[in-house]
């Protein structure tokens, strides 16, 4: 079942970033975008159509997708949160949206003060107006194995929003592992209810590497055929809910165990690391990749 092809969607320019309190230019964000894809890197998460109230790192999201070098093959998904999110980034013609819900009640709730159905309905429109405009719709699901606020969540959980997104016309359903509590068995049958609804090639997965499983759960999801993966360049991105935690899983520790099995991505990991030390060496700190400063540490030897 092991796939000879996997894709690696970098959402470090977005979900890395967001969270960091040191601001990043719009330029050195355009350049971080400019090394990845130089790397291979064929799809790109790049910003999000956020209030700057709440994502201040976001604020310059349009100048950030007006700058890019598009290159061809590459696609560039931004993150909406609404339809007003939606109609402040269709100017920027990204090539994919995504939208988030979560499994778990307490999440939504105590995050955007609604029902998990709720938040889902809400984008019923955006759905609709991105199709209308020929984008495609990535949705994710957070807290897919466990919730800072509840524990556990059960593949029941995850299925029920996994029929909601198909409900609603979402292209692509990526579960995620917020808080990086999930292990390898728990994620197959996970996946395994998100593979009811949608078909192999429209499932990924987005694993934190906090109690460090992350590339475990991701060889879990080849065995079963999973072809599609979110990682982050330089493992940028902590995970909010265990404070010091890593978030994230680096591309380049996923890639080199790729590399590893056989498994073709298109991506050179020489360039990746470059990547890495690039926005690394901006944020004034070593990228929590193993791999990434293992080739490091070879390069200056």
């Amino acid at each position: 079942m092991i796939p000879a092809q996997v894709s690696l969607v970098d959402v470090g320019p977005r979900d890395g970033l967001q969270n960091e309190k040191q601001p990043v230019s719009a330029a050195h964000k355009i350049e971080l975008v400019h090394l990845l894809q130089a790397a291979g890197v064929r799809e790109i998460e790049v910003t999000s159509f956020v209030s700057p109230k709440w994502v201040p790192q976001m604020a310059d999201n349009a100048q950030v997708m007006a700058g890019l070098q598009r290159m061809s093959g590459v696609r560039y998904s931004v993150l909406v949160p609404n339809l007003k999110g939606f109609e402040a980034a269709l100017a920027s013609r990204p090539d994919e949206i995504v939208v988030f819900g979560a499994a778990s009640e307490a999440f939504s709730q105590r995050n955007i003060n609604c029902s998990i159905e709720e938040s889902v309905e809400r984008f019923r429109p955006v759905v609709e107006a991105a199709h209308a405009h020929r984008i495609k719709v990535r949705g994710a699901i957070s807290c897919s194995l466990g919730c800072p606020y509840q524990g556990e969540v059960t593949p029941d959980e995850v299925e029920r929003v996994v029929r909601l997104m198909r409900g609603i016309g979402v292209d692509h359903c990526g579960i995620a592992d917020t808080i990086g509590v999930g292990t390898p068995k728990r994620v197959q049958a996970v996946m395994e209810r998100a593979l009811r609804h949608y078909p192999i090639a429209e499932v990924s997965g987005h694993f934190h590497d906090t109690y460090g499983q992350a590339l475990a759960n991701i060889y879990a999801c080849l065995e079963i055929g999973i072809q599609t993966f979110d990682a982050s360049i330089a493992g940028l991105g902590g995970c909010p809910y265990a404070k010091g935690a890593t978030g994230n899983v680096a591309t380049e520790d996923v890639l080199f165990m790729l590399n590893g099995l056989g498994i073709e991505t298109g991506i050179d990991i020489d360039k990746l690391v470059d990547a890495a030390a690039f926005i690394s060496n901006l944020l004034g700190r070593k990228p929590v990749s193993r791999s990434g400063n293992a080739l490091l540490a070879k390069r200056a030897a």
